[in-house]
């Protein structure tokens, strides 16, 4: 009896010592539990305004425009007078996206509201099957929508905070999908000596899911007869399949903006942003840009810009892609998350006229181009 025990003792012993490195390798499998492409409705992340672009999404503690209807919903409440813009690029695979904001500021300045549309999508593309690779001879368009309103308010001359509510319809080929989300931000500003700095906490995209249907789901179904029953071809019944719900792209980011000269009409600022998605990695970026408002007297102001974004998720050295080496797959650490752009706008009186241009690298994707024009009275 007392072997027995011995040896029972040895054994769990044995199994315990055994089991840590398993444990330890299934939580280390555990670890990474990133949600890759387990959302949907990624137009929602794809930006506002070349100026935004230019900046990366360090740009929320800075954004007092019309653009602050995207990036803090905050930074609304600081929009010196009514405003509109229509931004629009060429991204990739031939698809477009486009955005159009107006904001108004109300009680001599204290609060704002403002509306603003973006859709993303590309039409008539020819559909391939496996029985038919050279195409159907059909067709079928993508066409992502959202709808946004947005009020910002002034608590106190360092402290305003903002949210949204916008609406989203997501319709692919025949299928169609719609959700709600809600966006929030906060914006804290003061000054270290003269210099002004700003703070932003931003919440995008908390909401219901996008859950499809339409007759895209539609599939014939043939009932399989019970044992013992002759197998006699059925017609297949019509029916409709059940598509599951995805969760939309929330995301969380702390953004900061310091001024590092402010002298006169030339301004340099420094931004730097903190990001967390639900569906990847947490990223970083940076970014400066340059001002110089109503140069000589001539109503005109310039302004240059760029930033670098690190993301994480895009390092896939150590996955073999058949030959294509990291440089090639992720772009190499110089141009890959890189972005620059510029603007230029005329002001007179309570009026003003802009325009802005940026440039993104997207790495193996290529490069983007974002126009933005922008109008305030």
């Amino acid at each position: 009896m007392t072997k027995l025990l011995s040896r029972g003792l040895c054994a769990i012993g044995l199994a315990a010592v055994l089991a840590g490195p398993a444990a330890a390798q299934v939580t280390a499998i555990r670890n990474d539990n990133t949600a890759y492409g387990g959302t949907s409705g990624e137009f929602l992340l794809l930006g506002a305004g070349a100026r935004g672009a230019a900046l990366g999404g360090a740009y929320a503690a800075l954004a007092t425009d019309v653009t602050s209807l995207y990036y803090n919903p905050a930074g609304l409440a600081q929009l010196a007078r009514p405003g509109a813009m229509v931004s629009t690029y060429s991204y990739v695979a031939d698809t477009r996206y486009s955005w159009v904001g107006i904001g108004f500021p109300l009680a001599g300045g204290a609060r704002a509201v403002g509306l603003s549309l973006g859709t993303f999508g590309f039409s008539d593309q020819p559909v391939y099957t496996v029985d038919q690779p050279d195409g159907t001879g059909q067709t079928y368009s993508v066409a992502e929508t959202f709808v946004q309103a947005t009020y910002g308010q002034n608590f106190s001359d360092r402290f305003s905070a903002g949210f949204s509510v916008k609406f989203i319809n997501d319709k692919l080929a025949d299928t169609r999908a719609g959700a709600f989300a809600v966006d929030f931000g906060t914006n804290f500003h003061a000054t270290i000596g003269e210099r002004p700095i700003r703070a932003a906490f931003v919440l995008q995209n908390l909401g219901s899911q996008l859950r499809h249907d339409g007759p895209g789901l539609d599939a014939g179904v043939s009932r399989t007869p019970p044992l013992g029953t002759p197998d006699v071809p059925q017609e297949p019944q019509p029916a409709r399949l059940r598509a599951s719900g995805w969760d939309l792209p929330v995301l969380f980011r702390v953004s900061v903006a310091l001024d590092l000269f402010n002298r006169g009409a030339n301004r340099i600022t420094l931004l730097s942003e903190f990001d967390q998605p639900n569906n990847n990695k947490p990223g970083a970026g940076a970014g400066l840009e340059w001002a110089g408002t109503n140069l000589g007297n001539s109503g005109f102001s310039l302004a240059g810009r760029g930033s670098y974004t690190i993301q994480p998720a895009n390092n896939i050295s150590d996955i073999d892609l058949q030959g294509i080496t990291t440089s090639q797959s992720s772009g190499s650490f110089t141009s890959y998350g890189l972005a620059v752009g510029g603007g230029i706008s005329y002001g007179k009186g309570d009026f003003k006229l802009g325009f802005d241009y940026a440039w993104r690298d997207l790495g193996l994707l290529g490069g983007t181009n974002y126009l933005s024009f922008s109008v305030g009275w």
